[in-house]
Formats: C-alpha cells, structure tokens, sequence
C-alpha cells in the first residue's frame, strides 16, 4: 500500500492538466506493482502480459468475495446453498487464473517476475508449499529483488524455521535498507520470537530487545508519521522487565501526537496511564484516565481504575482481604 501511495502521490505532483482518478489509480497501481516485481520497464511485453494476468487475478479474487458475501447474506435470510457449491465455483474461478500463470510460465519459465506472482497467487488460495516453491525460484532467477526474501521472510515467519525469518529479513533490508516493511517485519518477529533469536544471535532477551527498538526506530525516521508502526514500538516496551518507563512514556506521548481520531487518542490515554500506575506516577495516572470518556474503551478504563486504587491503598486491600479470609 505504501508503494501505491507513493506512485500516486508522484502522478498527481507531476501532471498538469488533471487525469480521470480511475486513470490515475490503475498507473499508480501498475507502477507499484512493477516496483515490488523489480520490472525496470513497465513497456517490457513480457510485463505487459503477466500484468494482464495480474489484473484478471485481481477481477476473480473479487468476484469470489462478491460471491462470498452475497452467499453469506442469503444464509442470514435461510435460503442459502450448500457452502460446497460456493467452494466449488470458488474453485474453478481460480483454476482458470492458475492455468493462464502455468501457461505463462511454461512460455517465460526464466521471467522472475512471473513467479513471484504465481506464488502470491498460490498463497492467497491457501497454497502455501507451492507458493514457497516459486517464490524460491523467483529469488534464484533475481537474487536482487528484496520483495522475495520478505515474502519468503513472511512465510518462515508463521511456519518456520522462524531462524530463516531473520535470514531472509535481514537481506531484504540489505537490498532495500530505505522500505519500512522490511524494517517493521524483522523488528516484529525479533520481538516476537525472542528465544529463538537469543539462541540463534547468541545473544541475551535485552540485547534481543535493544536490536528490536533500534530497527523499530531505523522504520520510524523511514516513515515518521505512522500511528500504527509507532504504536507497535511503544508497545514493545511492555515485555521489557525491568520496564524502560522514560522510553516508553516517550514513545507512547509520541503514538499520542500522531493519532488519527479521538478513539486512538483515547486508547493512548490509557496506555499511558497503565505505565504510569504501574511506575508509582498515579497522579499522572488517574488524570489520563479521566482524559478517555468513550464507552468503547469503558471495560479497559475500569480496569485500571480498579489497578490504581489498590495500588494508592494497599493497607486498604489487604485488610480485605484478611477479613475474607477469616470470614
């Protein structure tokens, strides 16, 4: 998505006279595409083929949702079909894709490009073996294309070896040190897979961590203004023991400037205040909490309130306690 923007962004800067959006949209869409495939030319026939094929991808993995939810709606009303009929004619949509990327290939068996998209293909229909296969294959034709490592990255990351993940993000940031995803990938699955990456670097959990933040914050200066990644960051710090109380504060009231709607907001607020009735700050604390007043986050404020008072009267909770228990 972020390519996309960026291809969009640069159509509309450089364009006098103002194009159809749809226009628009489709050449920033293509443009993109080609980048992710590492196609220097979109002009290439051999792209302009398989971009075909894409965008007819694209058209059957549309009409199976459409199909989907339109299946959904009448099971609501009683009067749907079996869901094999829906798995069938699912099926079949997307072995007519599959055959026009076969016979692609069987042409083009050395065209990189082809195979990574037959694999996204074949990962999205749940493939996944087969996905890897041409990915592999993908990565041997054009070693230098970083989005094959993180796709295969991606892959070893939910199937493992999740070691391999490491590998293969590490290299796709090499190729590419400036594209967020590969940043935000391996900082993400280093924190999520902490033993694994102690006994693979040799390493120990708060080196593990120290990496961690370090690519967390290299994704930020990428992409400064992201509320989602700096969210990601801040909530990294809530594994750290001993907590990192300045850091994450600083990195929360940075997740606070950037949120995109009062909900966000909120739900920052209550972020902050956990870290600080969990630092001893409770002033600070209950004063956020009176900050967040949307009843979607009600439970989660409650919570914490409950937290704060038995953390401001502890005499208090444990004589409740004692007369519970005598009781």
């Amino acid at each position: 998505m972020n390519l996309i923007l960026v291809s969009l962004i640069s159509v509309l800067l450089s364009t006098n006279e103002p194009a159809p959006l749809s226009v628009v949209i489709a050449h920033a869409v293509a443009e993109a595409t080609a980048k992710q495939l590492h196609v220097t030319t979109t002009n290439d026939p051999v792209y302009k083929e398989l971009r075909r094929i894409m965008v007819q991808d694209e058209k059957a993995n549309d009409d199976v949702n459409k199909w989907t939810k339109e299946w959904e709606e009448f099971e609501k009303q009683g009067a749907g079909t079996p869901k094999a009929s829906l798995q069938l004619r699912a099926d079949q949509r997307f072995q007519e894709i599959e055959t026009l990327y076969k016979n692609y290939l069987e042409i083009h068996p050395n065209y990189a490009p082809g195979h990574m998209a037959y694999g996204s293909f074949l990962y999205d229909i749940h493939e996944e073996n087969k996905a890897v296969d041409e990915w592999e294959k993908a990565r041997e034709l054009d070693p230098l294309n970083p989005a094959s490592w993180n796709n295969l990255a991606n892959h070893f990351g939910h199937r493992g070896p999740v070691t391999n993940a490491f590998v293969y993000y590490a290299k796709a940031m090499e190729l590419n040190p400036l594209e967020v995803i590969y940043v935000h990938n391996l900082a993400t699955t280093l924190y999520l897979f902490r033993k694994d990456a102690q006994e693979f670097f040799k390493i120990t959990e708060q080196e593990v961590f120290d990496r961690s933040l370090t690519l967390y914050r290299k994704a930020i200066q990428i992409t400064p203004y992201d509320f989602v990644l700096q969210s990601d960051y801040a909530q990294s710090y809530y594994a750290i023991r001993p907590m990192r109380v300045k850091e994450a504060l600083g990195a929360w009231n940075q997740a606070l400037s950037l949120a995109p709607s009062a909900l966000e907001r909120e739900g920052v607020y209550l972020h902050l205040a956990r870290i600080e009735l969990n630092s001893g700050q409770f002033i600070e604390a209950r004063s956020h909490l009176n900050l967040c007043t949307n009843t979607e986050l009600k439970e989660l404020k409650q919570r914490l309130i409950r937290n704060l008072e038995r953390k401001e009267n502890p005499n208090e909770t444990n004589s409740v306690r004692s007369n519970l228990q005598l009781n």
